[in-house]
């Protein structure tokens, strides 16, 4: 297997683009991401692109097309697929595009994902989130995304004894970090008697614990060693790990919802992958659609034993200059959540990371980074560590 190296990558903001189309997005967000690689449309042999719902939102579909036509890179006549996978679509269009490099199929692909969703009735926003659940035993029942991280978050503080305090520090991290951050949604810092004191969404979680509907897109350059060394003399992330597992989708039929099962599974073979332990890592960007989800990922992910993350954040982890710096970005709740755009992003962010060029919220010299997308409430998760070519 080759040697995966991202050379490339760029994104629009993520947050209210009323004047923008889903092309606009996705064409702004790819052509960043090749000037940034420094190449052009002649090199790159094949389009990834992730979207979850493009189809029921805005009524494209073909959008791998759609990206292919309107970045300029149809004339090549090179595949362009779409990749759905829900609320993980951008990290699963990464993960075949590693995939596709690391083989031999293709020496070069861009990869990018793309989500319009604010020109969106709620109501109707509400109804194409549900579709990450089981829409046949959950949401025709009237459940929706939130009610069930509303359930989990509910046992979770029955089984280990957490306070809602403890799940709350998630937003004001992401906050803290994301108004740093020039390409986020939210600017604002928040506190947590904020979080606790907002409007109720789905008891115990309120406005401020779940991730806002943004547009956005973001975008990567994928290629191996060999040509990232022709085109660039620095500024090359290799992708040590891209690993994906599944799980049951609907919360009835899994043993126990206070573990992401397929965050477990995925990140234990990304650990192997890489060759690196959880103590390893110096940032994460975390999948905090919900607050919820931050928390119970921390365990998952080999940070903190089970119950116990929330009194480590309590007592100052996640902080930029802490040991293991949360969410940089701001995170989903806070850069924002264009669904097929998220693990993209993340990645995005990691990228700008571990080149040094995150600003005024750049952790201190970043050796490692892993990011951590997820499908629904855990149905699927997808895990890339990446680390800095020196």
């Amino acid at each position: 297997m080759r040697d995966v190296v991202i050379v490339g990558a760029g994104q629009t903001k993520f947050g209210e683009h009323w004047e923008k189309s889903l092309r606009d997005l996705a064409v702004e967000a790819g052509l960043r991401a090749i000037e940034d690689a420094g190449i052009y449309s002649k090199d790159i042999d094949a389009i990834y692109g992730g979207n979850m719902s493009a189809g029921s939102s805005t009524f494209q579909d073909n959008i791998g097309t759609l990206i292919a036509d309107f970045t300029g890179l149809a004339i090549n006549s090179i595949p362009a697929i779409r990749i759905e996978n829900g609320s993980a679509s951008g990290a699963a269009a990464l993960h075949e595009g590693f995939i596709a490099v690391a083989s031999g199929i293709y020496d070069t692909v861009l990869v990018g994902g793309v989500e319009k969703l604010t020109d969106v009735p709620m109501e109707d926003i509400t109804e194409v989130i549900s579709g990450e659940i089981d829409r046949e035993w959950e949401a025709f029942n009237g459940s929706t995304l939130a009610a069930s991280a509303a359930m989990i978050a509910r046992r979770y503080m029955h089984d280990y004894g957490a306070k809602r305090e403890h799940i709350a520090h998630i937003p004001v991290i992401s906050h803290r970090h994301g108004s740093l951050n020039p390409y986020a949604h939210f600017k604002n810092t928040i506190k947590v008697e904020d979080v606790l004191n907002s409007t109720m969404v789905a008891d115990p979680l309120t406005m401020l614990d779940c991730a806002p509907v943004s547009d956005g897109a973001s975008a990567l350059v994928l290629t191996t060693m060999e040509n990232a060394r022709k085109w660039k003399n620095d500024g090359i992330v290799r992708i040590s790990a891209s690993t994906v597992a599944s799980d049951f989708i609907s919360l009835h039929s899994r043993e126990k919802i206070t573990e992401f099962r397929s965050t477990i599974e995925a990140s234990r073979k990304a650990y192997r992958m890489a060759k690196i332990e959880p103590k390893d890592v110096s940032f994460v960007e975390l999948h905090d659609a919900y607050s919820i989800f931050g928390i119970i990922a921390l365990e998952d992910l080999g940070f903190f034993k089970k119950g116990e993350a929330g009194k480590y954040l309590e007592e100052g982890y996640g902080n930029l200059d802490s040991k293991l710096p949360i969410n940089p970005s701001g995170g989903l709740k806070a850069k924002g959540h264009p669904l097929g755009a998220t693990g993209v992003g993340q990645v995005v962010e990691a990228v700008f990371q571990l080149r040094k060029q995150a600003e005024k919220r750049q952790v201190p010299d970043p050796r490692y980074g892993l990011t951590h997308s997820m499908g629904g409430a855990g149905g699927s998760s997808i895990i890339h560590i990446l680390e800095v070519v020196r």
